[in-house]
């Protein structure tokens, strides 16, 4: 077989023969010795027919190449065919993107109106520009505004209220002749009273709904645990903005100390309303949670506030004891010295 022979049966038995060949041996075997015959290729160990050395026959590799076939299959990852996109799932991404338009230009449409509203609503004073911001802020301010006169309104309900009361307990208590129709009258009229004081509660009691302690009201069915304490004490918060309605018998300087004992908590005072009435006082505070306050739920801040206010008892009840240690000192050396005088003037008499 010639070498041309070798190379068109490689093209169709998928082999490619390749060699580099060495010119000195080639050279030292003469030149009439070429390569006539490839029987070494094929397993002729002994030498060809022509007598060649299988020594100056050059080595050869076969090297297997994908035919036109395509008999064997290439190694590695196949690669994935990519579908082609319909034009289906294009106009479904068009309509989506065309309804989140429609949304949110209808969203911004109503917010606009919302606010326009809003504003009309609101003093101008409370209003200084017309942006977004500048409207919310004014329109918390506002209602703080309303929440503060409403509370004001009630104190002056209940006072006026306990007076007709008493005004009433003191005409029915003047005797005239044969009252004895009217004494009976009298003690059911105060018994309608009493009872009505009672269904209309105590006072401030739409402020509160469900409060964390409780001390002049009673506690709520339904709401969260009420806890006994020296104030009543209501708690509501949403994320980092909490709300504290307390009411407590007023003592002096209560208010100044419960704002720096909420700032050293680091709950930063926005908003406060304060209503009296009589020896109560009712506060409603806004507070912001600052980071490293240490306090997420509305228990935490409603413990905190609560040991505040009995930090504030103890030291009113420190005051007060010393007060009258002193007074009782004082009486006691005003007494020594009457005497004392007396007791002089009767000598110098003698």
């Amino acid at each position: 077989m010639t070498l041309v022979d070798a190379l068109c049966s490689a093209a169709a038995g998928d082999v490619v023969i390749y060699d580099t060949f060495n010119a000195s041996s080639v050279a030292s075997a003469g030149s009439t010795a070429a390569p006539a015959s490839f029987g070494g290729l094929f397993g002729n160990a002994g030498g060809d027919e022509a007598g060649h050395d299988p020594a100056m026959v050059p080595a050869v590799t076969a090297v297997p190449v994908a035919g036109a076939e395509g008999d064997q299959k290439p190694q590695g990852r196949r690669k994935r065919r990519r579908r082609a996109r319909s034009s289906k799932s294009r106009e479904d991404a068009e309509s989506q993107r065309m309804t989140h338009i429609a949304v949110e230009r209808n969203r911004r449409r109503q917010m606009n109106e919302y606010l326009a509203v809003l504003r009309s609503l609101m003093p101008d004073s409370y209003v200084h520009r017309g942006d977004q911001a500048s409207i919310v802020g004014g329109a918390i301010d506002f209602i703080k505004e309303l929440e503060q006169l409403l509370q004001s309104l009630e104190a002056q309900k209940r006072t006026l209220l306990m007076q007709a009361q008493r005004e009433a307990k003191r005409d029915y208590a003047t005797p005239t002749p044969g009252s004895a129709t009217g004494a009976a009258t009298s003690a059911d009229d105060d018994q309608e009273e009493e009872a009505a004081a009672a269904a209309d509660g105590p006072p401030f009691a739409r402020f509160f709904t469900y409060p964390q302690y409780v001390w002049c009201h009673p506690p709520r069915d339904g709401g969260a645990e009420n806890r006994a304490g020296v104030a009543d004490i209501e708690v509501s918060l949403v994320e980092t903005h909490a709300s504290l309605r307390v009411m407590a018998p007023r003592l002096p300087g209560q208010l100044l100390k419960m704002v720096a004992a909420l700032q050293e908590l680091r709950l930063t005072v926005l908003h406060l309303n304060v209503t009296a009435l009589g020896s109560l006082a009712l506060y409603s505070i806004s507070v912001k949670v600052e980071e490293g306050c240490g306090m997420a739920t509305v228990d935490d801040v409603a413990a905190a506030v609560h040991h505040v206010l009995c930090v504030i008892d103890a030291e009113a009840a420190a005051a007060a004891s010393s007060r009258l240690c002193l007074l009782d000192s004082c009486q006691a050396r005003w007494f020594s010295g009457e005497s004392a005088g007396e007791h002089g003037g009767a000598e110098l008499a003698g």
